[in-house]
């Protein structure tokens, strides 16, 4: 029998730490800035209701933005950060629960996001069930 030479390629965007792996660094470096459309005005509001300002400072809330709101306890029920008052609030069931909501929610999205949400979505799920089966054992 012959053996065959097998070749593992790591193509996540983003390193155990969170950083961003050099080849997509250079990869977003070498992109040409895309001209950034005007915005138009928001229609003349008839419900008296104005939309709040997303955390960017742009305006409406953002997709990233939706996902932030849904991920932000991630962390606090995984044991990863603490209280104002320094009191920890691990909870893995929640925690789940959590993952599981971004999973709904990328499953709701199939077609309908762009390279860089989906992407986004994507690598935050991996990061949030890997370090979940981590807590869990």
């Amino acid at each position: 029998m012959s053996e065959k030479e097998i070749k593992v390629t790591d193509k996540r965007m983003f390193t155990a730490n969170g950083e961003l792996r050099e080849e997509y660094r250079q990869a977003k470096e070498d992109q040409e800035p895309e001209p950034q459309p005007q915005p138009t005005p928001p229609p003349e509001s008839t419900s008296g209701f104005e939309p709040a300002e997303s955390s960017t400072g742009q305006g409406e809330p953002t997709f990233f933005d939706l996902v932030s709101v849904i991920a932000e306890p991630i962390s606090l029920y995984l044991g990863d950060s603490t209280l104002t008052d320094g009191r920890e609030m691990e909870n893995l069931e929640i925690a789940r629960l959590y993952i599981d909501l971004l999973e709904v929610l990328r499953q709701k999205s199939v077609g309908n996001l762009d390279p860089e949400e989906q992407n986004f979505l994507d690598e935050l799920l991996y990061r949030t069930r890997m370090r979940y089966v981590q807590k869990s054992g």
